[in-house]
């Protein structure tokens, strides 16, 4: 059983798996899923602030919190019991593409020489790392939520602006891994 929960697994189990959330929300509470809105109700809860955002009872979605906190904990526990140490796969024409970067290590789920406190005092470095986590703060706030709120809870629901939002995070991604990424990595 442990081999099985350490191997990555396949779409058609993790896909229901991840999609069953939907209905179990609707059902159970008329809830809907997101994450980056734990993010909103967390400033509310820690700083209780004068500013409009922020000032809405964020009580009634402390639920959002415990669903949050739940992942952070099945991430420690993973990490803790189920870690795979063996290197992380990568296609070796992949492989051979990112040598040419300068990225070699796979030991790790992101490698080394992207992340590092070294690495973030460098253009490339602060690039991806600051550069990389404002856009996505700035999508996430510009679009009215994350991808797991969008394509996952958005599209179930039917709904246009997350069917738009999607693609866009589609197109954004396919951009960012095609033409942006590489002319980083070669900075």
């Amino acid at each position: 059983m442990t081999e099985f929960i350490q191997q990555p697994w396949p779409w058609y189990v993790a896909g229901p798996l991840i999609g069953l959330t939907v209905p179990v929300l609707l059902i159970l509470g008329n809830k809907s899923f997101g994450i980056s809105s734990s993010l909103r109700h967390i400033c509310a809860l820690c700083l209780p602030a004068n500013i409009p955002f922020f000032k809405y009872n964020w009580k009634k979605e402390v639920w959002n919190l415990v669903f949050v906190f739940g992942i952070f904990l099945g991430g420690v526990i993973t990490m803790l019991f189920f870690s795979n140490h063996n290197p992380i796969e990568v296609h070796p024409d992949l492989a051979k593409e990112l040598a040419g970067y300068g990225i070699t290590d796979y030991t790790n789920l992101v490698p080394v020489q992207l992340m590092n406190w070294e690495s973030l005092f460098t253009v490339r470095g602060l690039l991806i790392m600051v550069g990389g986590g404002f856009m996505v703060g700035f999508g996430t706030r510009y679009a009215g939520g994350c991808t797991s709120g969008h394509s996952i809870m958005g599209i179930a629901n039917l709904q246009l602006p997350s069917l738009i939002a999607t693609v866009c995070f589609m197109i954004g991604g396919f951009l960012m891994a095609n033409v942006l990424l590489p002319i980083i990595l070669s900075l």
